[in-house]
């Protein structure tokens, strides 16, 4: 579309009512004009189709158009065909477009964008249940004014909606809204992660727009600020009046806990630390001798440089919550996953949760969100890979990994249960973290023992932990269970090579 800066004098009566005062946008096929109607002294836009260009199809797009009654969605005024000449009026919509603010560099709070986005997935569940076919939604489509109302361009179109609308519809959203987002206040990571499901990142099937509406609302009630204003008594409920005593007494107690605070060690909790989290350590093929003497070969591929975090595995979860919904929270189920188990939330998860949130302590130890999550069985982490499109590592990816970045793994210092992304001695050279303490972690595939090797393949849990260091990184045990959950075990995740 171009845009053409000429001016229309308003002697120039071109559609009955509307005095064109400035063609604003042109296609191929269509001008659009700022024009005043001057029954009523209003500004409007209208749409004219140019001369010699069959009708048909415009007027059927005007048609659908003015079927659409819903407050968010913009109004069509007026059509009229005269001398082969057909237009129509429609609504000047108040504010700016969300692309205007993203041109211009403006950035949205997220709560303030993720109430502009419910109300988008609002009016094209409208569209949905009404059967309306719609052209592509974009940011230019998005209007919001000074006060925060927000309009939509009318973007009905002749014909039956398909499926394909919104599936085109919603990634393409949730690419977009990431150039308006302010992603320095809170909020902005639980926003991004809905938009990446909107673009269909780590979830088994597209978000659907009642989905995204319910997901906004959450994220709605989450950043919700309840008022601080108590509210008046009634009449039938008078406060007592308190005696002068009272008061003193009051101010007394308060000077005297300021006091004792003032004088108390200035304790601060850990928080979650703001440099950039580890990401993913390549490994080259190669030829590793195991702890046993025996050389295996590994094939090109990527491991995680850390364990997965308390915060990344509370992603997962808030998938699986919104999954619930229509009941797909088993997509990335195992199989053979027991009958008996439901759900994938860790042990003792609140406390875990609030503790690392808080930057508190939980067994004794301070954590936050960057801390490795425990307390998951191999089911468990099985779905968390399946979910980030990766999987667990076999026994020799993960010692490959380690021989890679370490000549001597037995001398790696064994560290206590730490955040991922602080400094650690526990590291090998190419990048890898706690591969000798923090948590003992799940691998992917059963392999026996070596002190029975030929009795059956047990599932094998590598590395040391805080709680048992053991031999650190050459540290291994075979167990049954895959039911088994620890306070000290965790996993990491890794992908073939070319993968993202």
């Amino acid at each position: 579309m171009d845009n053409v800066d000429e001016e229309v004098g308003e002697e120039e009566n071109r559609f009955g009512d509307y005095i064109p005062q400035q063609c604003i946008a042109e296609t191929e096929t269509t001008r659009t004009w700022l024009a005043k109607q001057a029954s009523v002294g209003r500004m409007v836009l209208v749409e004219e189709l140019k001369e010699g260009l069959e009708s048909e199809e415009f007027i059927a797009d005007v048609r659908a158009k003015a079927g659409v009654e819903h407050p968010l969605v913009g109004s069509i005024y007026e059509a009229t065909m005269e001398n082969g000449l057909c237009h129509y009026a429609h609504e000047l919509l108040p504010g700016e477009t969300l692309a205007d603010r993203a041109r211009h560099g403006e950035k949205i709070k997220a709560q303030r964008l993720v109430h502009i986005l419910r109300r988008v997935a609002e009016a094209n569940i409208y569209y949905e249940s009404h059967g309306n076919a719609t052209a592509p939604l974009g940011l230019d489509a998005i209007h919001v004014d000074m006060h925060g109302v927000i309009r939509l361009k009318n973007l009905v179109v002749a014909g039956d909606r398909v499926p394909d609308h919104s599936l085109r519809d919603v990634p393409r959203l949730g690419e977009a809204l990431e150039l308006n987002l302010d992603q320095h206040h809170p909020g902005a990571t639980r926003f991004l992660t809905l938009l990446s499901w909107m673009r269909g990142e780590n979830v088994p099937r597209p978000l659907k727009w009642t989905q995204i509406r319910d997901y906004c609302e959450q994220i709605e009630q989450q950043l919700a600020t309840p008022s601080q204003v108590e509210a008046p008594p009634t009449a039938a409920i008078r406060p007592e009046k308190k005696s002068g005593f009272v008061w003193v007494v009051a101010i007394l107690f308060v000077a005297v806990i300021a006091v004792v605070l003032l004088f108390l060690p200035n304790q601060k909790k850990q928080r979650p630390s703001e440099a950039p989290m580890p990401g993913w350590v390549e490994i080259a093929a190669g030829r590793h001798d195991t702890p046993d003497g025996v050389r295996v070969n590994v094939p090109n591929f990527t491991i995680a440089a850390c364990e997965v975090t308390i915060g990344d595995y509370a992603g997962f979860l808030e998938t699986l919550d919104i999954l619930a919904k229509d009941g797909s929270q088993a997509a990335f189920d195992h199989p053979e996953q027991p009958k008996n188990k439901v759900g994938h939330v860790p042990d003792d998860w609140v406390n875990l949760l609030s503790a690392a949130t808080e930057g508190g302590v939980w067994g004794e130890r301070e954590i936050n969100i960057h801390s490795p999550v425990v307390g998951i069985d191999w089911w468990d982490a099985f779905a968390y890979a399946k979910w980030k499109k990766s999987s667990l590592p076999s026994q020799e990816h993960w010692l490959g990994a380690l021989m890679t970045g370490a000549k001597v793994p037995s001398q790696i210092p064994v560290s206590d249960l730490q955040p991922v992304n602080e400094e650690t001695e526990d590291r090998t050279t190419n990048g890898l973290l706690g591969m000798a303490g923090s948590v003992s972690e799940w691998t992917g595939e059963p392999r026996p023992s070596p002190s029975n090797p030929l009795g059956e393949p047990l599932w094998v849990i590598i590395g040391g932990s805080y709680l048992n260091p053991g031999k650190g990184a050459l540290s291994r045990e075979w167990i049954a269970d895959r039911m088994t959950r620890r306070p000290d075990l965790g996993f990491r995740i890794c992908k073939d090579a070319g993968k993202n």
